[in-house]
């Protein structure tokens, strides 16, 4: 079934590519791991970045990675199916994530947040194996968005998610192209597709970062009275005042000149 090039599509396509030219995400020569969980974000992002990719102005390669956490139920098989069907280059990568988060995770710790991270460190390895110099990631507006709450209701920082940033072992670029498009918009274009969306196959008890839940819930009641409250909140993560914030390390406090 090829996917349908409607007008949420163009947009969708349209805001991606303005990101990938706003922040320099994709570069001549680019070997770029597109890290596919089976979720309705990284699918989207995979067909996406391939159709850009038909017509882009410099050449780049997608190869989709897959980690298979280990829990009982996750149907790798459906994903690999689809990717073939489509012709993607893949890696299926299976792990005992699953095994480790049991006896590893401590009481009142984050399953979700524990678990990724974990899945992160072996999609390193895979993209090096695989001679990935970059990294793609599925997070879209919302997620910049609820981070950025989640960060100052929760830790005290101003900071969300960068666009682009130099993994943590130096070798590897993450990227996350969709950082202008909303969810809203991602799940409708994975309804229309009939996009495989596969459950990760954790225990549904522990499956919910609550945090976040919240963050959703307010971010959507807030938009019931502020329509663009979303395009805001992601415009003020580039129009950044230091000289309005607390942090010394921005601002000579002695020396500023009054407002």
């Amino acid at each position: 079934m090829p996917i349908v090039e409607d007008r949420l599509f163009r947009k969708i396509k349209k805001l991606t590519g303005k990101a990938i030219g706003d922040f320099n995400l994709i570069e001549e020569g680019d070997r770029i791991a597109v890290a596919v969980s089976g979720g309705k974000d990284s699918w989207t992002l995979l067909h996406i970045l391939d159709s850009l990719r038909r017509r882009a102005p410099v050449r780049y390669e997608l190869i989709a990675v897959n980690i298979d956490p280990g829990f009982p139920g996750y149907r790798t098989d459906i994903m690999e199916a689809h990717l073939k069907e489509y012709g993607f280059a893949c890696r299926m990568e299976r792990t005992d994530c699953a095994a480790i988060i049991r006896e590893k995770l401590r009481p009142g710790s984050s399953f979700c947040a524990f678990c990724a991270r974990l899945r992160r460190g072996v999609l390193y390895s895979v993209a090096t194996e695989l001679g990935c110099n970059k990294l793609a990631l599925g997070h879209h507006l919302d997620d910049f968005v609820e981070t950025l709450l989640l960060n100052q209701f929760y830790v005290g920082t101003l900071a969300a998610m960068s666009p682009k940033l130099l993994a943590d072992n130096g070798r590897h670029t993450v990227i996350r192209p969709m950082v202008y498009v909303e969810e809203s918009d991602v799940a409708v274009f994975a309804r229309n597709n009939a996009l495989p969306l596969i459950p990760c196959g954790c225990p549904e008890e522990i499956r919910t970062d609550q945090n976040r839940q919240k963050m959703k819930r307010l971010v959507s009641q807030l938009s019931a009275d502020i329509p663009n409250l979303r395009s805001s909140l992601i415009g003020a993560l580039g129009n950044v005042q230091p000289r309005h914030l607390l942090d010394a390390n921005l601002k000579d406090f002695s020396s500023a000149a009054p407002d």
